[in-house]
């Protein structure tokens, strides 16, 4: 019974050689029928351009102009012409002093003036007078004299009464408040009725609304790295058309943007923060 079972041994490890040798060159086959499709590749040209770098800063619009309203000349106030907070255009007219006190002063001044004139001809027809008589012997030199300063104080007493009549005539227009630029007005300080000092109450005031200005702080690496690309490309800093392109995005709206040209930086470092004041200028129609 040993021996039969020695011999079928080597048998069986022939059957199994045998399978895996089927097998290998059965593998081949199968690969080559389930082999996948080659993919499909785009093929596109390399893009080449310029990188543009964003530093964000953090700032506050500013209004360009911005004025509070005294008037000139002191009086009582007559008029307001504007609702409060609206749109004005350059010299709308906003109040009005009480005229009646400089149209008065206006006419003295006028009849000053008057006065010096006829004065002036009176002396002026005496001193030719003089002259002529002294061109004759019949007066002394002493009285021709005379009559030229007489002639020549008319004169000066002329000037003096048409330099009041114009300072008259100006106190007269500056009754009448008007706005300096085009902006929005704010409410008004002082009602009709209440004494105004001169160059003292303040009566409102202006801001411009186009353009605006942008102010934030910037760094002093950063300033002259931006300083020195705008010199590359032919322009300047601080120069609206060759300078450095800023965009402002408003906070918590993410689609109010603005786009204007740096315009203007301090020309020295706060030594405390180690940074510098710029401003971008925007339109704001």
């Amino acid at each position: 019974m040993a021996a039969p079972s020695s011999r079928n041994v080597p048998a069986k490890w022939l059957a199994a050689a045998a399978f895996a040798a089927i097998g290998l060159l059965a593998a081949p086959a199968a690969q080559a029928q389930e082999a996948p499709p080659a993919p499909v590749v785009t093929v596109a040209k390399p893009l080449v351009r310029d990188i543009v770098e964003d530093d964000e800063f953090v700032g506050r619009f500013e209004a360009v102009d911005q004025v509070s309203l005294r008037s000139r000349v002191g009086g009582y106030l007559d008029r307001v012409h504007f609702q409060d907070g609206t749109l004005v255009k350059q010299g709308d007219l906003l109040f009005t002093i009480d005229q009646r006190p400089f149209k008065a002063a206006l006419n003295q001044a006028q009849a000053q003036v008057d006065s010096a004139k006829t004065l002036v001809e009176f002396s002026k027809m005496q001193f030719e007078r003089a002259e002529t008589l002294s061109r004759e012997g019949n007066i002394p030199v002493s009285t021709l004299d005379d009559r030229r300063r007489e002639y020549l104080a008319a004169q000066a007493q002329l000037d003096g009464a048409e330099a009041a009549l114009e300072n008259a005539s100006l106190d007269l227009e500056f009754t009448e408040i008007k706005a300096p630029f085009s902006g929005r007005v704010d409410r008004r300080l002082i009602s009709p009725g209440n004494l105004v000092q001169a160059d003292q109450t303040v009566l409102t005031t202006i801001v411009s609304i186009d353009p605006i200005d942008f102010y934030f702080d910037i760094d002093e690496r950063t300033y002259f790295a931006y300083a020195r690309d705008a010199r590359e490309r032919g322009g300047v800093m601080q120069e609206g058309a060759g300078g450095v392109d800023v965009v402002v995005r408003v906070a918590d709206r993410d689609e109010a943007t603005f786009k204007g040209k740096l315009d203007f930086a301090e020309n020295r470092l706060d030594e405390a923060t180690g940074t510098m004041r710029a401003r971008a200028r925007f339109d704001n129609k």
